[in-house]
């Protein structure tokens, strides 16, 4: 377990149950310290699920499975799940896949599903919201998909481009009411959970 520090403002122990660097990075920029924790669950999907459901779900089965851990303390869980013409858009795991996957998403549009999850440990509460994100991607020409990959490795990124990076470039437009959900975890929507457990932000 690590420890991220920043200010010394008081309130119940805060824990991410996730080792993402990019949920890690998110979390960090409220400036509250907060220890990491992996949870460990089946995320695998269930038969008929959509993708809003499936990320809610392994939201919250991450937050209990972690908080189950502690006696008190206020647990993140997140997940997102990304769609694209009834098929998911899972992380890539390799270049090949990578290539297979924008190839197929070029010119269509994505909805990427990003759950957030906050568990009380000590009193069970559970509040849980979806945030989406609409993804448009341009029509890409298999030159333009190489030469991405070889500049940006998103082989662990679900949809195949990084929108905080050079995949910003692979896309037309992106609608969202929250810019951090794409990146893997909805802030304005954790602010507003973290302020229902009486944690000052800012």
């Amino acid at each position: 377990m690590e420890t991220q520090t920043s200010n010394e403002e008081a309130f119940a122990q805060l824990i991410l149950a996730s080792t993402s660097p990019y949920r890690r990075e998110l979390l960090g920029r409220l400036q509250l310290r907060f220890d990491i924790a992996a949870p460990d669950i089946d995320e695998s999907p269930l038969s008929g699920e959509s993708g809003r459901d499936c990320a809610m779900r392994l939201a919250r089965l991450k937050a209990r499975a972690v908080g189950s851990g502690y006696a008190a303390g206020l647990v993140i869980g997140s997940d997102q799940v990304a769609e694209c013409d009834g098929r998911r858009l899972d992380k890539p795991g390799s270049v090949e896949r990578a290539v297979e996957q924008l190839s197929w998403a070029s010119g269509k549009q994505a909805v990427f599903n990003t759950a957030v999850t906050l568990f009380n440990a000590a009193t069970g509460r559970e509040q849980t919201r979806v945030v989406p994100t609409t993804v448009r991607y341009r029509r890409l020409a298999a030159a333009e998909i190489e030469r991405y990959l070889i500049q940006e490795t998103a082989i662990d990124c679900a949809g195949s481009a990084k929108a905080e990076g050079l995949g910003i470039s692979l896309l037309e437009a992106i609608e969202c009411s929250d810019p951090t959900a794409l990146i893997g975890l909805p802030l304005i929507a954790l602010c507003e959970m973290l302020r229902e457990e009486n944690v000052r932000i800012p």
